[in-house]
């Protein structure tokens, strides 16, 4: 036979089209010749198939006119995923493997020149989009990437180390027995890991306040601020916040490791860890939303369903703090290019820490503040308003003076705090079935359960100070947090007077 049909996917995203590899031999002068709108990375393809076949013993038609079409032909295709499916084609194509046995396989691997198979990213974003298929296909994959494969629930993965493995399952009727030799091996779903550890937040003392706000905010999926002079314990806070939120279920922890293995960054010892992403302030505004070409994810989709921690917010730059306005409010991100437009998810928790100015110790007992007030003025303008709204809660980390520090004793553990913080939002769960940070438009009437005097407060308190709509319903919001921490049915006086200590006035 000489044409023969492999089944692979692409990458978009975290979508993965289906891509059928179709492989034609001809007679006439011999080429190799590969279409489909592929990438450069897909096109050299043709020199590494071509040394792994030799390599492995296998024979390439040398003499014979080789079309390889990837198809849809508008669908981009990138990275050497599409080594193997062309390989099995074109040993189908010329009759050294069974054509009709590779249906109902999907196939994905990089060769190398000897013929190991390397793994390829996004791995478990293909398992995902066989999950929703009615009739899964049997994804074979390279070691690693089937590891990652293989965390999907119900998913039917192989993994092959050698080209020679994968040929041995497909050779015609009669042809030589695969051989047991654990090169070929299906993979079962993985059992879920021990539960994740982090950093204890018993190692931070003092800071009630502060402790006060990371609780309320794990408790209702808030953002939150943290400003103070330097080492008055802000980022030492902020890298503990993970350990108070609930443990991940399995389709959040799917869905972050799908995003983490995008973009490569992917360990199976890291599976089921909310993530905590913590770039320098020097990044730009593509590598904290995502872009390039093709698209791939940013630090805010990484760290989906987890942290992104962002130290020193005023000195990362306008246009990179400003892209964060939209995912804030949506939980996603859409990235549109000429030529493709993506999707990624982007529900995180932002943890932002800066200094009051310049020098770091404005209103400081331990420290005189150098700056003038237009210094302070300029530094602080860097953060818009429209960005400041978008965070629930502000909170001044003041410095402790050293007999505290060194006196004090530990703080309460993150096990104590997580405990109240999986019964608050159990409690939104069951009300409203989201965080409450979720909450949108009629929502936010239906379950936050004002009492009349609370509103009445709220009311005079937001014409007072000036708040715009979304500031005053943020505050609702967290009103809403602190009454579900209280175990309070309805949402009280008391608990929207703390909800505006946390406004940055």
């Amino acid at each position: 036979m000489s044409l023969a049909l492999v089944q692979s996917r692409a990458l978009l995203g975290l979508q993965a089209p289906p891509v059928t590899v179709e492989v034609h031999l001809a007679n006439g002068l011999p080429s190799f010749t590969l279409v489909g709108l592929a990438e450069v990375e897909v096109k050299e393809a043709r020199e590494r198939v071509r040394s792994a076949l030799q390599n492995a013993g296998l024979e390439f038609p040398h003499n014979k006119r080789i079309t390889v079409n990837l198809a849809p032909a508008d669908l981009p295709k990138d990275s050497g995923r599409f080594d193997l499916p062309i390989a099995l084609g074109i040993l189908a194509a010329s009759g050294q493997i069974d054509a009709a046995r590779l249906a109902g396989h999907e196939f994905a691997g990089e060769l190398s020149l000897s013929g190991e198979l390397r793994p390829v990213r996004g791995a478990l974003a293909t398992s995902l989009a066989l999950r929703s298929l009615p009739d899964a296909a049997r994804l074979v994959l390279p070691p690693g990437s089937a590891e990652e494969a293989a965390l999907v629930p119900g998913a039917q993965v192989w993994r092959a180390r050698h080209l020679l493995d994968v040929v041995r399952q497909f050779l015609p009727p009669g042809g030589e027995p695969a051989a047991e030799d654990g090169g070929w091996q299906r993979l079962d779903t993985l059992p879920r890991p021990v539960a994740a550890r982090y950093a204890d937040l018993a190692d931070v003392k003092g800071q009630a306040a502060a402790r006060r706000a990371l609780e309320i905010a794990a408790a209702g999926g808030h953002s939150l601020l943290l400003s103070g002079p330097p080492g008055s314990g802000k980022s030492m806070l902020a890298q503990r916040f993970a350990g108070l939120l609930p443990a991940m279920s399995v389709d959040e922890a799917l869905e972050s490791a799908a995003v983490a293995s995008l973009a490569d960054r992917f360990s199976l010892e890291s599976w089921a860890h909310r993530p905590t992403c913590a770039p320098h302030h020097t990044a730009s505004a593509v590598a904290l939303v995502g872009g390039g070409s093709p698209p791939r994810p940013g630090e805010i989709s990484l760290a989906h369903h987890g942290v992104l921690f962002l130290d020193e917010l005023p000195e990362f730059p306008r246009t990179a703090l400003e892209a964060l306005r939209e995912p804030l409010e949506t939980g996603h991100i859409t990235i549109a290019r000429a030529a493709r437009r993506a999707e990624f998810p982007a529900r995180f928790q932002m943890i932002a820490a800066m200094n009051p100015c310049p020098c770091g110790y404005r209103g400081s007992p331990q420290r005189a503040c150098r700056c003038t007030p237009d210094q302070v003025a300029r530094y602080q303008a860097r953060l818009s308003g429209p960005l400041l709204d978008r965070i629930d809660l502000h909170v001044e980390v003041p410095a402790l003076p050293p007999q505290d520090l060194l006196g004090a004793p530990p703080g309460e553990p993150s096990a104590a705090v997580r405990e109240r913080v999986v019964a608050a939002r159990e409690r939104a769960h069951a009300r409203q079935g989201r965080a409450n940070q979720a909450l949108q438009g009629q929502e936010i009437d239906t379950h936050v359960r004002l009492e009349p005097a609370a509103a009445q407060f709220l009311q005079n308190a937001a014409a007072r100070l000036g708040w715009s709509a979304r500031a005053t319903h943020r505050a609702l919001k967290v009103a809403r947090t602190i009454a579900d921490l209280a175990g309070a049915p309805h949402t009280q006086v008391a608990h929207v007077a703390e909800a505006m200590q946390y406004r940055r006035p």
